[in-house]
């Protein structure tokens, strides 16, 4: 058996559970579905032998039916059941998925009892007056149901960063090994690490196209074939998303490659800067007059127009070309430069590990820290802790450090900014933290003035180290709430406060573009992952996507400094701050 997916199977698992509910399946057998996707997802140890030693039933949540679907999905990457629910669920249903703040429940309500099976259908009922007259609707609810839709309509079939990714990986593994393939690549978007993507763009380097083509359109991730010509196959997976295969000639690879990564701003400047020097820049080739120039490489292709090489991540039209006119580009941070991280929950809030756990896990990635930030007493919703919970918090942060001089818990916590802007907690309390991660989950709905006002308060205050999640937005679900993103940068430069990169992939918040405007300001910056469980630690990867996306180096971003140098800074913004209020130390 391959390696064990424990997300792609959760995934499936998950979707069983929605499906179902869409038909209007009884809750029991739908919360079955849910808890085991939640029970892969969470599960610490060795997936894969569990499945080897016929032990999945030891699993909590997962029973001997349960059992066999993993197993199915593990061995064959896909469920028949899960293949049967699909088929006999109307695809308008599954679309409306995507509205913001539209559920199975409401959905099944919608369709039941006015028919309704597709969102243009849904959207003529809302303008109609229809909607607003089903029991639990009104106008308030139809008026964010139609707003939705057109979020909808703007997002369009996109998926996040890694789903696309992983069904990606999927059809790369097939060629491994294949006879033919001389290079091979992602390109567009994906390479480009956008949060967002609409399609996969795969270019082969191969003499021989043809056998290539045909066992892309037989993957048994294909669910539908829309090309299959000499040198492009098109198909639309599974999964919904669309991916296309281009096999070109070895000396073509280079200009195929650089031509499908884009983005086309970027393509834009590069043929212009090639026309200005008499040559001709295609996906095929660089020629002009009588000649070609050969490139074995994108290296070469730049290098051929006077330039230093572009990463891929930075090909975004924003001013790379001059850039690289001036030189090769400083190193991008990588994941391997984080020493630790600090926006992450425990099971004291609404997280699924215990502190050991996340410690435990934190040392695997080789992290010589964490910082705990669990939520605030005002997020009662998700077990925000009052002040007697954060002194037994703390007290066991000391019993683990004490028992590991190596490693170091951070005593963090994330506090809400209430709506006038005040920090959860009193200073008394805020002042027992090493750090104060401060967030906006509540009354989104204030105008860009009040809301900015509100953030800007928080900043102000001695005791905040880091802003979370600057803007609230969800990818694909809802846009942030209105800030004026400049004018709290300009607070956190003058204050010294962090911005958060939100490295959760449904968030990645702050995006690149304001990080490079943060960097300019002088703007420190934290990749955080906001991580509810010990897997959630992982998503830092997707931080760091962003930081490169933005140019940043690892001298740009605080938790790629030692440990000794981050309990310094720290311990002395603390200090300062404590001295501010005129607390004491």
């Amino acid at each position: 058996m391959a390696a064990v997916d424990r997300d792609q199977i959760a995934t499936v698992l998950e979707s069983c559970a929605v499906l179902l509910e869409l038909q209007g399946a009884n809750a029991f057998r739908c919360n079955a579905y849910r808890n085991a996707a939640r029970a892969i997802q969470q599960f610490d140890g060795d997936l894969g032998a569990v499945i080897a030693e016929g032990k999945l039933t030891s699993i909590r949540g997962i029973g001997g039916s349960m059992a066999e679907h993993v197993l199915e999905i593990a061995a064959a990457g896909r469920l028949a059941y899960h293949d049967q629910l699909v088929d006999q669920t109307p695809p308008g249903l599954v679309e409306m998925l995507r509205i913001p703040g539209f559920g199975p429940k409401r959905i099944r309500q919608v369709f039941t009892e006015l028919g309704i099976a597709t969102v243009a259908e849904l959207q003529a009922a809302g303008a109609d007056g229809r909607l607003a007259e089903l029991k639990g609707f009104g106008t308030k609810l139809v008026a964010k149901i139609l707003e939705g839709i057109d979020f909808l309509a703007t997002a369009g079939q996109r998926v996040l960063y890694p789903t696309a990714k992983e069904w990606a990986d999927r059809l790369i593994a097939a060629f491994d090994g294949q006879p033919g393939v001389v290079a091979l690549s992602l390109a567009g978007s994906l390479r480009r690490l956008a949060p967002t993507i609409k399609d996969i763009d795969i270019v082969i380097a191969s003499d021989d196209p043809q056998p290539l083509l045909d066992l892309f359109v037989a993957l048994p991730e294909v669910r539908r074939v829309t090309g299959h010509g000499d040198t492009k196959a098109s198909v639309v997976l599974q999964c919904g998303i669309a991916a296309d295969l281009r096999v070109v000639s070895p000396t073509q690879f280079p200009f195929a490659l650089n031509y499908f990564t884009g983005s086309k701003a970027h393509n834009v400047e590069m043929r212009a800067r090639a026309q200005d020097r008499g040559l001709r820049l295609n996906e095929y080739e660089l020629a002009g007059e009588g000649r070609s120039v050969a490139c074995a490489s994108e290296e070469d292709l730049y290098a051929a127009l006077d330039l230093a090489y572009v990463p891929p991540e930075l090909r975004e039209g924003w001013g790379e070309i001059a850039a690289a006119e001036k030189g090769p580009f400083p190193r991008l941070v990588e994941a391997g430069d984080l020493s630790g991280t600090f926006h992450c929950h425990t099971n004291y809030s609404d997280g699924a590990n215990t502190l050991a756990e996340m410690a435990d896990a934190a040392r695997e990635m080789d992290f010589a820290y964490l910082g705990i930030a669990d939520h605030s007493q005002t997020a009662a919703y998700a077990g925000g802790l009052v002040p007697a919970k954060v002194k037994k918090q703390h007290a066991e942060i000391d019993k683990l450090n004490a028992a590991d001089p190596e490693f170091r818990l951070f005593k963090g916590i994330e506090s809400d900014i209430l709506g006038d802007g005040r920090l959860d907690y009193d200073d008394e309390t805020l002042a027992t933290f090493d750090y104060v991660v401060a967030s906006v989950h509540s009354q989104f709905n204030l105008t860009i003035e009040g809301m900015t006002e509100r953030i800007v308060r928080a900043i102000r205050h001695p005791l905040c180290t880091m802003l979370g999640h600057a803007t609230g937005r969800l990818l694909l679900r809802r846009d942030g709430y209105p800030v004026d993103v400049e004018r709290v940068l300009a607070e956190a430069a003058k204050h010294g406060v962090m911005m958060e990169i939100n490295a959760n992939p449904n968030r990645l918040d702050l995006d690149w573009t304001a990080c490079r405007r943060a960097k300019a300001l002088g703007v420190g910056i934290v990749i955080n992952p906001d991580a509810h469980s010990t897997v959630g630690l992982l998503d830092v990867q997707y931080g760091v996507n962003v930081a490169r996306r933005a140019g940043l180096q690892s001298s740009d971003i605080f938790n790629c400094l030692p440990a000794e140098e981050i309990a310094k800074r720290l311990a002395a913004r603390k200090e300062a701050a404590v001295a501010k209020l005129g607390a004491g130390t």
